[in-house]
């Protein structure tokens, strides 16, 4: 019971100071507001012409391939560093995971997802 109590006591800080932090700012922060802080940030420049463009989707679909196969790479590590030492059923299940790997990129090459437009 006594590990317990060390985790409910660092869930109850890790809860208490960023609240403590939020509070502070809130409490302690200059409040000046104008014009300027108050109005939206756009990189410092003006807008030039229509604000609101639409961008196309399948950028977003491009960077979302490219930060799933990007996590799952680094899934694939650490079962490449101890491959010399794994039983011959965790090898089989590395080379699954490969193959589902493979027949993801295959789907998404197929439905249009690769191709920058």
């Amino acid at each position: 019971m006594n590990a317990w109590l060390y985790i409910g006591v660092f869930v109850a800080l890790s809860l208490f100071f960023p609240a403590l932090l939020a509070v502070a700012g809130y409490l302690l922060g200059p409040r000046r507001p104008n014009p300027v802080k108050t109005d939206t940030y756009e990189c410092g420049l003006e807008t030039v012409g229509e604000t609101w463009v639409q961008f196309k989707v399948q950028y977003y679909l491009f960077a979302l391939v490219f930060l799933i196969f990007d996590v799952e790479l680094v899934f694939l590590y650490p079962w490449a560093v101890a491959y010399n030492s794994l039983p011959i059923y965790a090898v089989f299940e590395g080379v699954l995971f490969i193959v589902m790997l493979a027949a993801a990129l295959v789907y998404a090459w197929r439905k249009g997802a690769l191709e920058w437009a």
